[in-house]
């Protein structure tokens, strides 16, 4: 196949490989596709051009700006996916597979441009946490903020997949304001580089905020220092390279790692063959086993099973094996190649390992798949049987990074629990059972050996997303030898690429700071009342104080009566008494809501549009027949949300006639940006 293109994106122009090059070949036939090499690349050059160009860029749009370039971005790669399809069949994918890639990436984005939108402020400080009131009268206060690092990201990414490996990372890199320079694996670049490509035609992203390398990092990593952060995915023996490296260490250079994991899922033993899970448990093996040719992080590598089954469960896995297909991805096969020679060359190498423990019961690692080109890097799935994992060692520790995996009994659910942590940290761990008392004595015996524990049954087999997939709202990561580190996970992702600060002053300041009403700080009264001010002419900080009303004993039964709501505390003075929280009868929470909402409302059409929801509500002092209620209103944070309309954020304080709190609430409100 020609037209392969091998050329790196540095300071704003492709570079032609040169240097020490490489030859990179199909999966397939083992064609030759081209050579990689970055040998004209400028490192210090396309550092220095990520953070005078590309960082500056970025941090002057607010996290909705960037938030919708990344929107615009994933559309762009979806408009264009077919041609990343074609190109994905010469790494082994199959359409499949390349789906999960492919797709999966672009889907990553569109998670986190939507997340931006919904849980990230309308500007350029991300506000962590609520604020701490440090003296006794509210003068002097602190607040974590979180702002983007003034460096640059570079993300190493694994073969297994150029496109999703790509995209998770820089979807909360680019989405916290920071530049990134990308290194995708020699071996499936062309993909990496094809759909960067499409991202810089596109022209949605200022320059300077993505780069390529195709080849070697060249003395990159050398240059950074403690404002930026590499992030990788690929082997521990790397990894620990990388870490070890004397500047890493010294410049305290943020250092995120997805390494190795021996992952294993767990067939619970309520899982018969006469059940659900048993056919639901082997569909999860086989389909981990051999999506991407088992060249997946969070495959199943070791499949635990309670030792009275294993027979049965070894047969009839066997048997689905048996039944897969193997072959051109183009030609629609259920599996595909391994993504080259070198690859199914260690997976064999690793497989000869495992054998040294356990015996052969499907598959043959030494024989080339019936039906494929003999050039091609085609390997059939292997399923090896240890009877003793107790005393097995290399089950627990060597991974063959493809369609390779062992079958072990356990004896009971903690036994499976202290097995699946034999690996010394990893990615995922899946259990398959109906039983919620098995779920929870396995996954607090186990969890603190994973990142992430999977659980699956009849109740949610339908909609589970797979013991394989990592989605971008969750945490993908885990301890140990999985590298310790945390991608994606919402927000949480987006603060690697952050520094968290603690802020100190006035409530002034933090409000000045954090464009968020900070109680305590001004609360200006504004020239009309605020539901007849737009979406910009209503500034942060502006107040609505009300005239009061008098709570009556009438106005409790009335509402009380009227609701249904005839709790003893509104209606038995003598029961209310005995009550340690009330004086005696007091009226409704609801009923001063509803009473403060008849206080600030202004009952004409205007530009406030809807009221959307109230958050955070706090009853501090009860209300007494007698006493009286006033609010006040405060703008305290604004959010644009489409062409036409904002979402306004406004404190509420209501307070008796002693100026004593009575409840606190955050009301939301949908309002125009012009007057009706």
């Amino acid at each position: 196949m020609t037209g392969i293109d091998f050329s790196s994106y540095a300071c704003g122009a492709w570079v032609a490989p040169s240097g020490d090059l490489r030859p990179v070949a199909s999966a397939l036939d083992g064609a030759a596709l081209g050579q990689i090499g970055s040998g004209a690349l400028d490192f210090a050059a396309m550092r220095d051009h990520a953070r005078r160009r590309g960082a500056p860029a970025l941090r002057a749009m607010g996290f909705h700006d960037r938030a919708r370039r990344i929107k615009a971005l994933a559309l762009h790669l979806r408009d264009h996916r077919e041609a990343l399809y074609q190109l994905s069949y010469l790494t082994g994918a199959t359409l499949a597979d390349s789906k999960i890639d492919i797709d999966g990436g672009i889907g990553t984005l569109l998670v986190f441009a939507s997340k931006g939108r919904r849980e990230m402020p309308d500007g350029d400080v991300y506000v962590d946490g609520a604020v701490e009131q440090l003296s006794r009268n509210g003068t002097f206060v602190g607040q974590h903020i979180c702002t983007p690092l003034d460096g640059v990201a570079v993300h190493i990414n694994a073969f297994n997949f150029p496109v999703w490996g790509m995209l998770e990372k820089l979807g909360p890199c680019l989405l916290a304001g920071m530049p990134a320079i990308l290194k995708p694996a020699s071996s499936t670049a062309y993909l990496a580089q094809a759909a960067v490509r499409l991202m810089i035609d596109s022209g949605i992203l200022p320059d300077g905020a993505v780069q390529l390398v195709m080849g070697g990092t060249g003395d990159l990593l050398g240059q950074l220092g403690g404002q930026d952060v590499i992030s990788f995915t690929g082997s521990a023996d790397t990894a620990l390279h990388l870490r070890q490296a004397p500047n890493i260490a010294a410049e305290a250079v943020r250092f995120i790692a997805e390494q190795d994991s021996l992952n294993a899922s767990v067939l619970g033993p309520d899982a018969t063959p006469d059940t659900p899970e048993w056919d639901l448990f082997l569909r999860e093996v086989v389909t981990e086993m051999t999506a991407k040719a088992g060249q997946k992080c969070t495959a199943i590598r070791r499949i635990l099973v309670p030792d009275a089954q294993i027979d049965r469960l070894g047969a009839d896995l066997s048997a689905r094996l048996s039944a897969l297909t193997i072959g051109d991805p183009r030609q629609g096969p259920d599996m595909g190649a391994l993504a080259s020679l070198g690859q199914r060359d260690d997976v064999r190498s690793k497989t000869a390992t495992l054998m040294s423990e356990a015996t052969l019961i499907h598959g043959d690692p030494d024989a080339t798949s019936a039906g494929t080109d003999a050039n091609g890097a085609y390997l059939s799935p292997v399923l090896l049987r240890c009877d003793d994992p107790d005393g097995a060692a290399e089950i627990h520790r060597t991974e063959a990074f493809g369609p390779v995996a062992t079958l072990m009994p356990y004896t009971d659910i903690a036994h499976a629990a202290r097995l699946t942590a034999r690996a010394g940290g990893a990615l995922v761990t899946s259990l398959v059972t109906h039983d919620p008392a098995t779920a929870r004595t396995f996954t607090l015996d186990a969890a603190r050996h994973h990142g992430r524990v999977y659980l699956n049954d009849r109740t949610s087999m339908a909609e589970s997303t797979g013991h394989g997939s990592p989605l971008p709202h969750m945490v993908h990561g885990g301890p140990g030898r999985a590298g310790g580190g945390e991608e994606m996970g919402g927000i949480r992702g987006v603060m690697h690429y952050m520094q968290r600060t603690a802020v100190q002053g006035s409530p002034d300041m933090l409000t000045a700071i954090t464009a968020q009403f900070v109680p305590g700080s001004a609360q200006p009264e504004p020239p009309a009342h605020p539901f007849t001010r737009t979406f910009h002419e209503l500034a942060i900080g502006d107040t609505l104080h009300t005239a009061s009303r008098t709570i009556t004993l009438d106005d409790i039964e009335h509402f009380a009566h009227f609701t249904g709501d005839t709790f003893y505390a509104h209606m038995d003075e003598e029961a209310a008494k005995a009550n340690p929280f009330f004086p005696g009868r007091v009226a409704h929470g609801y009923l001063l809501l509803s009473f403060a909402a008849g206080l600030f409302v202004d009952p004409d059409p205007g530009p406030v549009l809807a009221n959307t929801g109230l958050t955070g509500l706090a009853f501090q002092k009860p209300v007494s027949p007698g006493d009286s209620l006033a609010a006040a209103l405060t703008v305290k944070r604004k959010t644009r949300r489409t062409d036409s309309y904002g979402e306004v954020r406004w404190h509420v304080a209501l307070t008796n006639q002693s100026d004593e709190p009575v409840a606190t609430y955050e009301l939301h409100t949908m309002v125009a940006y012009d007057r009706p």
